[in-house]
């Protein structure tokens, strides 16, 4: 199995479910393989705000999993572009992803793209953007951070091509901030504006929400 990884508060609940299964026996991850959205840069991997340190504590310590099967895009590479194509190509030579989890962005972003910089078209599979005050700011309110200063103003991410080739998509949207971008999500009009948007043309995928940020919807 190819597992694409989420990090930031999200998906918490959810590693430490999988963590638990795992313990008990129900799930074995001696053979999944992984590759992570993304990864702020640049940032040391020692860094307690760093998505590899962020991965090791809440999931890959605590599971049966082979490091070497674990990919994370690599925050300290001397040359960003040279590692988005390493990245890609493992990526590549893996056949793809399986599942997908995501999370959601408050200004609708997945992964790291941001309605700005997004591309439904992007001719890249993995690429170093520019993080806009909205995105950074939610690093703070998520409480990753806690000033706007400290937030890296570049990561490197999975593009929205590569992110909806996956064969299923599974995101996960906790918090009454991201109300908004549910709502935009579901019933809006499919563009960049909103990348998330974008999930609506993929023919497997499921979202959940809570009452808070699915308040749009009811």
């Amino acid at each position: 199995c190819i597992l694409g990884l989420a990090t930031g508060s999200t998906p918490i609940g959810l590693y430490d479910r999988l963590v638990k299964l795992n313990k008990d026996g129900e799930i074995d991850f001696s053979e999944v393989t992984s590759f992570n959205l993304d990864e702020y840069y640049p940032l040391a991997k020692s860094n307690d705000q760093s998505y590899d340190y962020f991965m090791k504590e809440q999931l890959f310590n605590h599971v049966n999993v082979d490091f070497s099967r674990v990919n994370i895009p690599n925050g300290e590479a001397t040359d960003a572009e040279a590692e988005c194509k390493a990245y890609d190509e493992k990526i590549d030579a893996a056949g793809g992803i399986d599942i997908q989890l995501l999370g959601l962005g408050e200004n609708g972003h997945i992964a790291f793209n941001d309605p700005w910089i997004a591309d439904f078209n992007d001719p890249k599979m993995v690429k170093i953007v520019p993080l806009d005050e909205v995105c950074r700011q939610q690093q703070v309110n998520d409480g990753c951070f806690k000033t706007l200063s400290e937030v890296p103003k570049y990561a490197l991410t999975l593009t929205i091509p590569t992110l909806v080739s996956a064969k299923h998509l599974v995101c996960t949207v906790p918090a009454a901030t991201k109300a908004w971008a549910v709502g935009r999500t579901v019933k809006g009009e499919i563009n960049e504006e909103c990348p998330a948007t974008i999930m609506r043309k993929h023919n497997s995928v499921v979202m959940f929400c809570d009452s808070d940020s699915g308040r749009e919807l009811l």
